[in-house]
């Protein structure tokens, strides 16, 4: 078994510490369930602009975007380019609706549009993807804390999440926060210490990463060809990477309960912004810690053997058929075990652990504010007291962070961290985000229209996920569209459908009016 040195190990601890020390600062100052979830509205803006970034720079940045780079090429990077677009229809249209109506929970205004079926429907699809993206993040910690120390991957998740859960148990949205502000700077610091590290045993530097990489196409963004949909090309990834987006800045708990944080609109807008800012340079640093991994063990072709063998022996796979995405993901915390120094380790794994612990702390804090506000207060006791509803909050955290961990578990042999996670947040983000486009930009569309759009998106969904298992006797009914395309098609599904079946509604009410001009010119 490989133990950390006690350097690290103390490092680490410190860390943990710390943050849970934060969570005990801050539990004294939650009086109510306002300051709880939305901090009492007085957190400054480039505070909540770090919080968004550090929400962004999750583990499975800090490791599925070198392993794609390493495994594949820059494909995965349009996901990045993607961010301003839906950045700006973000902060230029749901922002100041959010604000403006004054509800902390997400999902308010689709049981005023369409009925409580709508808001539970989205807290329903909410909640899945949360525990989807907590569940990726703890299988990321357990994989790069296992090639470390060699403890058991169940082990290392239950002892992070038992920390995260109770730092954000007890402090709330303003630990979130806070928190999620020193671990910006620690995960980006980290980030760049890597690179550093790996050029600083590159015989040729940054030039023969950049060689290297055009050498063996790492540095290809994908296939232009735009009537092709069944490929990872550049638009596959850009659509998908802007219908994500919008999903996150637009409609995702995590993002609209933080707007209620800032101390006026703009504020919340401009966070939006200066995470885009942060993220699309940063997520680039890391596809090239990917392809300067690649170029060093290219360089060092002996170092990289003993992972090799490793997952060879793992995956019952050839030797000689290994190819580099096999084992894409496991090569950063490799390359840590092997070639950092004491004392820097430690300080690398507490940035892989703040770009994890960011991520989970909100998504627990949110999907709390959701249980309270869309399920308990609406259904089972509206009229609760202060206190009764900070013990609901308190308990909804760790049921959320128990249900994270046990996905996490359950995720434990996937091949890349970072296609898992796409292919998850299409299927269970398709479905919410066509609702609420058509809510917003279908004024005239009601219950009835959205309810048969909505199943029958639904539908589409699982199609596009499910078929391509249909046995060959219902080979015709298989589609070739690539996993990415899940959340294009299924939003767009349910917007088009539900507006259709508005305008055919009222085509048809048009058409029985009566005493219409036109019919008595008719006689």
């Amino acid at each position: 078994m490989n133990h950390l040195p006690t350097v690290d190990l103390t490092i680490i601890l410190i860390y943990f510490a710390a943050m849970i020390a934060v969570g005990i600062f801050l539990s004294g100052r939650n009086k109510g369930s306002e300051q709880y979830t939305v901090a009492s509205g007085a957190i400054p803006g480039w505070a909540l602009g770090m919080s968004f970034y550090a929400t962004f720079l999750s583990a499975i940045t800090f490791l599925g975007d070198p392993g794609k780079s390493f495994g594949a090429n820059w494909n995965s990077f349009v996901f990045s380019l993607s961010m301003p677009f839906a950045a700006f229809i973000a902060s230029r249209f749901f922002v100041p609706f959010y604000r403006n109506s004054e509800a902390i929970s997400a999902y308010t205004h689709l049981e005023e549009r369409f009925g409580p079926w709508a808001r539970t429907y989205a807290m329903i699809c909410f909640v899945l993807i949360q525990l989807a993206r907590m569940g990726t993040i703890f299988y990321s910690i357990a994989l790069t804390l296992k090639a470390l120390t060699g403890y058991s991957m169940p082990a290392i998740m239950i002892t992070t999440g038992i920390c995260i859960i109770v730092y954000t148990m007890m402090g709330g949205m303003k630990a979130v926060i806070w928190t999620e502000v020193v671990q910006a700077v620690i995960k980006t610091l980290g980030a760049l210490l890597i690179l550093y590290l790996i050029v600083s045993r590159l015989d040729g530097g940054v030039d023969y990463i950049i060689e290297t990489g055009k050498a063996h196409d790492k540095f290809s963004l994908g296939s232009f060809k735009v009537s092709e949909f069944s490929m990872s090309t550049f638009w596959v990834i850009f659509l998908y990477g802007f219908f994500i987006n919008l999903n996150n800045f637009g409609i995702d708990q995590n993002y609209i309960q933080r707007y209620h944080t800032a101390r006026n609109t703009r504020d919340a807008s401009r966070s939006i912004w200066m995470c885009v800012w942060f993220y699309v340079p940063v997520s680039m640093l890391f596809f090239f810690i990917g392809t300067a991994l690649y170029a060093y063990y290219q360089q060092h072709p002996d170092l990289i053997l003993p992972l090799q063998q490793q997952v060879s022996a793992e995956k019952n796979i050839a030797l000689g058929n290994l190819t580099p995405a096999d084992y894409g993901d496991r090569v950063l915390p490799y390359f840590m075990r092997n070639e950092v120094p004491r004392g820097l380790l430690g300080l690398i794994i507490a940035a892989i652990l703040s770009a994890a612990m960011s991520t989970m702390s909100s998504g627990m804090n949110s999907s709390a504010t959701v249980f309270l506000k869309d399920i308990y207060l609406r259904y089972f006791n509206k009229d609760a007291s202060s206190k009764v509803q900070m013990r609901v909050l308190y308990v909804a955290t760790a049921v959320m962070g128990v249900l994270a961990i046990s996905f996490g578990i359950g995720m434990i042999g996937v091949k890349s961290l970072l296609d898992a996670w796409w292919k998850l947040a299409g299927i269970f983000s398709g479905g919410i985000l066509g609702l609420f486009l058509l809510g917003l930009l279908a004024r005239k569309a009601r219950n009835i229209e959205a309810a048969i759009a909505v199943i029958i998106g639904v539908l589409v969904i699982i199609w596009i996920t499910f078929s391509r298992q249909l046995p060959d006797s219902y080979a015709w009914l298989r589609t070739n569209l690539h996993a990415n395309m899940t959340i294009v098609i299924g939003t767009l599904t349910i917007f088009l459908t539900g507006k259709f079946l508005a305008g055919l509604r009222l085509f048809g009410s048009a058409q029985d009016a009566p005493g219409k001009p036109a019919q008595k010119n008719s006689h």
